[in-house]
């Protein structure tokens, strides 16, 4: 697939070690670190006044009662999904400031990992299932889409959902469900060489087609928007990364 790549607008050592869940909350952003299993709240003003390869400052450390593996922020909370036991069964959690965790809901089947959130529901996706799935208040899924690879991070952005999507590029685990990625997403990269692409839809149709627009170079985690830009963070570089689309 020839396509563009995405514009990196800043390059940021991350404020903590593996960062994985990254969330907007119309002011700061929210990064949880996959080793450490803490969830802090980053001054993202800096952003715009520090040169390239400076690092954001934590301005607020929370202990979540288990792995964060993604954030969104929702009416002035925060829902996240945390994973549990020896097996990392996920939970959806929503986090309150001054009130701390609370448990919501099982994923289904115990599975999934990015959140978005539309102003009404949550949107939850399952790596291997290469789906995004439509989630009522209480956890029962009400839609689901195909997005055709696997998925690495999702975010409402004027109406339309931006998705990260391609492939991890190693070989699936016995318990991986779905069907296996399509090879024009492996075509080209050698084994454990991951490949990602920003991609759009519109969620509010019956079968949304998923249209690439730009290729992201390098093993992005999670997906976030800020009203002008959208980050990810390169977890296996300790970054996280300011990018725009190209056109």
């Amino acid at each position: 697939m020839k396509l563009p790549t995405i514009k990196e607008q800043k390059r940021f050592r991350s404020p903590t070690v593996t960062p994985q869940a990254l969330a907007w909350d119309g002011k700061q952003l929210w990064i949880s670190s996959r080793d450490l299993g803490f969830l802090y709240k980053v001054r993202a003003g800096l952003a715009l006044g520090v040169t390239s390869g400076d690092m954001l400052e934590i301005i607020e450390e929370t202990d979540p009662p288990g792995v964060v593996w993604a954030a969104v922020a929702t009416n002035g909370a925060m829902h996240v999904t945390i994973g549990k036991g020896l097996n990392d069964d996920r939970y959806v959690y929503r986090y309150d400031r001054g009130k701390g965790f609370s448990k919501l809901f099982a994923c289904p089947d115990l599975t999934g990992s990015y959140l978005s959130y539309d102003g009404k529901d949550l949107y939850l996706s399952q790596w291997y299932e290469q789906r995004i799935l439509k989630l009522d208040k209480s956890g029962k899924t009400v839609g689901s889409i195909d997005v055709g690879a696997e998925i690495c991070g999702h975010v409402f952005a004027d109406g339309a959902i931006y998705v990260l999507r391609g492939t991890e590029n190693v070989p699936r685990p016995e318990y991986a469900g779905g069907k296996p990625t399509p090879e024009r997403f492996r075509s080209g990269a050698k084994d454990g060489e991951e490949q990602w692409w920003i991609a759009r839809l519109d969620p509010r149709g019956k079968n949304p087609e998923v249209v690439d627009v730009a290729q992201v170079p390098f093993a992005a985690r999670s997906l976030t928007f800020d009203g002008n830009d959208f980050w990810s963070n390169h977890r296996a570089a300790n970054e996280t990364v300011c990018f725009s689309l190209p056109g």
